[in-house]
């Protein structure tokens, strides 16, 4: 099974009918579906000008992190983290999509014109770790103030 394909069941498998999602999914001319958080995973979003650095570290800490959304305007980014986390997570600056929430999930390895996969997933089920996540923000954010003029 290819990876996209994996990672397509993966992600439809969260929504309250996986195989009539994945059937609409794969013949939607956007290319997105509206998948339900708080199931197998959460998304964390943060800012886009703290996610990319934020990303930047994690990427030099782990060999995979999870997936990570972006919208079109690269203004917001979403890190994919285990079920749960929204409803713990304390952090300002920083919305969550936990249980009761949906997201609009790009169709893995396929191009859209909106939201897209900074970091897609792999099928296995692999999410970033929030503790890591918070480490990386905390150093992404420390470089910025020093990167900051003013």
């Amino acid at each position: 099974m290819t990876g996209a394909k994996t990672a397509v069941e993966w992600l439809a498998s969260v929504a309250p009918d996986p195989e009539a999602c994945r059937w609409e999914w794969e013949r939607n001319p956007l290319g997105v579906a509206l998948l339900p958080a708080g199931r197998a995973w959460d998304v964390l979003i943060l800012p886009g000008e703290l996610g990319y650095p934020t990303l930047d570290v994690l990427t030099r800490v782990l060999d995979q992190p999870g997936p990570v959304l972006v919208d079109f305007g690269d203004a917001r980014m979403g890190f994919f983290v285990p079920a749960g986390t929204a409803a713990r997570w304390l952090g300002t600056g920083v919305r969550t999509a936990g249980h009761g929430t949906w997201i609009v999930v790009p169709y893995p390895g396929r191009s859209t014109g909106g939201v897209r996969w900074l970091v897609p997933p792999d099928g296995s089920g692999t999410l970033t770790d929030p503790t890591l996540l918070e480490l990386a923000m905390h150093e992404a954010a420390a470089g910025l103030a020093t990167d900051d003029p003013s």
